[in-house]
């Protein structure tokens, strides 16, 4: 049949099961929403406040699904708007699509109104990308973005389509796109055997699970693995729910703000097996002495993260829920011992503690536990509020923590909270974030209350960038160098005017309160917690230093004794 170009964008769309698009309209996309206007029973298209905002709610739908998020912009400051939001993309392994459209073909490459080379500029943070300016091409290339995204190690994709691409037509045949594979044909018979021997000769196993267990959906074969080993088990910021939080074998997060737990009990391991993480700085702190008297196997979908950053001696290079169904047969059952015991001493020894004479950020995070029972998916944005999250909010599934671990993009959390919430309606769905982060988009309360999605925005009040204050404090003689947010500025007044309902909790015994209250909403809610601008997030690990250097409060106070 013969269709414009724009007609074809969304007949791909629905060719690869998209019910919903975010994104902002302009000049050179309008043909692309013209035809999605008539479209609007089938795909579900949110008007964001911002691109930024769009790109985030792709991510946050792509991550509570496990399908591509999809987002659109128009040309010039609406794609490169999108930036932030691919990087956060390509940095977590998200798969996402984003769609714009540039100036005519004729109009390229001479300073044309809105024109910029979005493809030149998001080149170092996509999996791929493309600049379509003929029809004729259109919907191959739709259908070879969407594979892209999904296939092996996921990520963004960017499809740039000139507006004459758009309006121009040409002959298109519907295609049911073919599953996607899991990468098997790279795993070798001969590392999974040099795997098991190794892991078989352990005496002091130890887990460490990251995002690549949550993409791959192996949180089955990940538990019955270190079940069979009675391993203990820590895992990345990006790792959470593929392991349990509420496991016996459970250790807590390792690195930076890992737990002493994981990150003593890691170093004192004969064999670590390292499931779809990286070896990321946050994680292993002082590369050359993390670990130092383990082996290493890694398991990763990614041979350019072997040996990336850590020297390791024995990869499995394939889909992690494939390598794990593959070796588990492998793997000779080992019951617990004095190693177990080992790791239930520092358990005993270095529980996570905070103050609780008053209102803090542990205590926000554990109410939120307590209120939605661990059954919530949580975003967060990025600092303080997002390790609390992190150490106190027991995960139990995969794509349960939606969070920006590899870019660290403050503002992210409020736009993926929209998506999940639009992915998952049953679902309750809570973003957590710090006033900094807050400020950056909360522009995106507009579009929660202008659809009335039912999210819950819970804003961790220290009138400080916190994160970076704890730096100064620590370590720049308390030169609190712009990180004090002392204003005028009332969130709750803000959340009013953006039409949200908004509490404001400024002592313990208002937040369960404010929290149901908020869950029987039937609209976006904002709490606001006020906390003193001198809380830290322990226990901390020095830039640079070995992760078993970790500290806490207490450590500190010692010091200073």
């Amino acid at each position: 049949m013969l269709l414009k170009g724009a007609e074809i964008v969304i007949e791909c769309l629905k060719e690869q099961g998209v019910d919903t698009v975010f994104g902002y309209p302009g000049g050179t996309i309008l043909n692309i929403y013209d035809e999605l206007y008539k479209h609007g029973d089938e795909i579900n298209h949110i008007l964001t406040s911002h691109e930024q905002g769009a790109s985030h709610a792709a991510d946050g739908y792509a991550r509570a699904t496990g399908k591509v998020g999809v987002c659109f912009a128009t040309s010039g400051p609406g794609s490169t708007n999108l930036v932030t939001g691919i990087a956060t993309a390509y940095m977590d392994s998200v798969p996402m699509v984003a769609i714009t459209c540039n100036v005519a073909k004729p109009a390229l490459g001479k300073d044309s109104f809105q024109e910029i080379d979005i493809a030149g500029v998001t080149m170092p943070i996509t999996k791929h990308n493309f600049m379509v300016k003929d029809v004729n091409v259109l919907a191959d290339t739709i259908r070879r973005a969407f594979k892209i995204a999904q296939t092996g190690r996921p990520g963004p994709v960017l499809i740039d389509i000139t507006k004459d691409a758009t309006a121009n037509s040409c002959e298109y045949e519907p295609i049911v796109p073919e599953p996607i594979k899991r990468i098997s044909e790279t795993i070798k018979e001969e590392d999974l055997e040099n795997a098991a021997k190794i892991i078989n000769k352990a005496k002091r196993p130890f887990f460490l699970v990251g995002g690549g267990a949550v993409i791959s959906e192996a949180s089955k074969e990940v538990t019955e693995f270190a079940h069979k080993l009675n391993a203990p088990v820590a895992d990345s910021l990006m790792g959470k729910g593929a392991f349990p939080g509420t496991d016996d074998l459970y250790t807590g997060m390792i690195g930076m703000h890992g737990t002493k737990v994981a990150n003593f009990g890691i170093h004192q391991a004969d064999v670590v097996v390292v499931i779809g993480a990286r070896f990321s700085d946050r994680v292993v702190g002082n590369a050359s002495k993390f670990v130092p008297k383990a082996k290493i196997v890694q398991i990763d979908i990614d041979k350019a993260e072997i040996n990336k950053n850590i020297m390791i001696d024995q990869p499995v290079i394939g889909d992690v829920k494939e390598v794990l169904t593959r070796l588990l047969p492998l793997i000779n059952e080992r019951p617990a011992d004095g190693w177990n015991e080992d790791i239930e001493v520092l358990k005993e020894k270095y529980p996570l503690t905070y103050d609780e004479s008053g209102l803090t950020g542990p205590y926000v995070i554990e109410e939120i536990y307590r209120a939605t029972k661990g059954e919530a998916i949580i975003s967060t944005d990025v600092g303080q509020h997002q390790m609390w999250a992190a150490q106190y909010y027991k995960y139990t599934k995969p794509h349960t923590l939606l969070t920006s671990g590899g870019l660290g993009t403050m503002g992210y959390g409020l736009g993926a909270c929209i998506g999940a919430k639009m992915a998952c309606p049953d679902k309750t769905v809570i973003n957590i974030a710090g006033d900094g982060c807050f400020r950056m988009n909360l522009q995106e309360l507009a579009t929660a209350s202008r659809y009335n999605i039912p999210i819950i925005q819970v804003v961790i009040n220290n009138h400080v960038l916190g994160m970076v204050r704890q730096w100064q404090t620590l370590f720049y003689g308390k030169r609190y160098s712009q990180t004090v947010l002392n204003d005028k500025v009332d969130f709750v007044k803000v959340a009013e005017g953006l039409g949200c309902m908004a509490i404001r909790v400024t002592k313990k015994e208002e937040m369960a309160p404010a929290l149901e209250k908020a869950m029987a909403a039937d609209g976006p809610v904002v709490i606001e917690c006020m906390i003193d601008s001198d809380d830290k997030v322990f226990p901390m690990v020095p830039a640079g230093a070995p992760i078993v250097e970790a500290f806490d409060a207490e450590d500190l106070k010692n010091q200073e004794d």
